[in-house]
């Protein structure tokens, strides 16, 4: 009895491995399954035999029949693993989506108003000769404060104003930066002279009301060469704000002011109207504040490693969410994060028109 049910075990073992190996499908594998596993399966049906043996025989057989049931088992498992992963990947290449093919009319997606403001003003400054800069959103002290000549007591350093990360070992703390002028100090200690660079992206400041928000997008501009003096900085965002806003003769004024990196440092004024409660860019009696800028400081370019005696040049910032909600009439900056799609769909932009000074930069 022992031989020969050792014989049928050893061809069962064959039969069913390679009625495994031959299945295409999960659902042939599964009818395998069951012809051999099952209940009334082909090895399931073999422990009645078990009931007619002696205790040593019985005790040697059911351990092979045990081994033949796992090794049976365990090649379906693999198996179907397999079919699945074939499966699977079948699926992924008939349901292939072809990015470069256009969007349908119905599902047309839109700009958002902060990449198209982006474009704009990298398109303007691109034309006056500044390239593009970035740098990383977390910051040290040393980029963030330090090198901007912003003293240990100013209040920017402070919790209630910066968004600090947890204390390294030593005791120091990074930051989400403030603003983007870390991206300026990155570039000036490359040692690249001259500069012309525009810095847009991410910043972080503790505050948020309909017209702050914690996460918001600065744009700053650097210009460091031998020549550059207060009259060009006028020019170059006198121009600007009359390119963005499209009003060629628009009223801009220079407020002195005072910023640590800095000197002298000046508010840049637009003329306005609000009369009739409502408010009207270009002539009339009143000033909205658009954006900050002034010659750097000479401690600033001697913390980047640049002789102050022999390069000067001017810097810039505005709030790219300022100036968006301005000139497209956005009320709340709060909606510019809410992942609206009727808000995207009513001020957002067509895709691919690209803004450029040649073609326009709203179309």
């Amino acid at each position: 009895m022992s031989t020969e049910a050792g014989h049928d075990l050893n061809g069962l073992q064959k039969k069913w491995l390679d009625a495994v190996a031959a299945t295409a499908t999960v659902d042939a594998l599964e009818q395998v399954r069951v012809d051999a596993l099952g209940k009334k399966g082909e090895i399931s049906g073999l422990m009645k035999v078990l009931g007619t043996m002696g205790p040593d025989e019985r005790k040697a057989f059911g351990a092979r029949l045990n081994v033949l049931r796992d090794e049976v088992a365990s090649a379906i498992d693999t198996k179907k693993t397999g079919l699945a992963d074939s499966a699977l990947n079948a699926k992924l290449a008939r349901e292939t989506l072809d990015l470069t093919l256009p969007a349908r009319p119905e599902i047309e997606g839109r700009i958002h108003p902060i990449t198209q403001t982006v474009d704009e003003i990298i398109a303007i400054f691109g034309e006056m000769g500044f390239s593009v800069a970035e740098g990383p959103d977390i910051e040290d002290d040393f980029h963030n404060f330090t090198a901007l000549n912003i003293p240990a007591d100013h209040p920017a350093r402070q919790m209630q104003d910066t968004f600090y990360l947890p204390a390294k070992p030593d005791g120091s703390q990074m930051v989400l930066r403030t603003h983007t002028s870390p991206v300026q100090i990155r570039t000036m200690l490359k040692g690249d002279l001259p500069i012309r660079v525009i810095c847009p992206g991410r910043t972080y400041r503790v505050d948020s009301d309909m017209t702050h928000s914690p996460m918001f997008h600065q744009v700053e501009g650097l210009v460091i060469d031998t020549a550059t003096n207060m009259g060009h900085l006028k020019g170059c965002l006198q121009d600007f704000v009359r390119a963005f806003f499209g009003i060629d003769n628009l009223p801009v004024r220079f407020r002195p002011s005072y910023f640590p990196f800095t000197e002298p440092s000046a508010e840049v004024d637009i003329g306005c109207d609000r009369s009739g409660g409502e408010l009207k860019l270009g002539a009339g009696k009143d000033w909205l504040e658009i954006l900050g800028s002034g010659m750097v400081h000479p401690r600033v370019l001697e913390n980047c490693g640049i002789d102050s005696t022999k390069y000067q040049g001017f810097a810039f910032g505005m709030g790219i969410e300022r100036i968006a909600m301005l000139k497209y009439g956005i009320p709340d900056l709060r909606t510019f994060y809410d992942s609206d799609l009727r808000w995207l769909r009513h001020y957002g932009f067509v895709p691919l028109d690209i803004p450029t000074m040649v073609g326009g930069l709203t179309r």
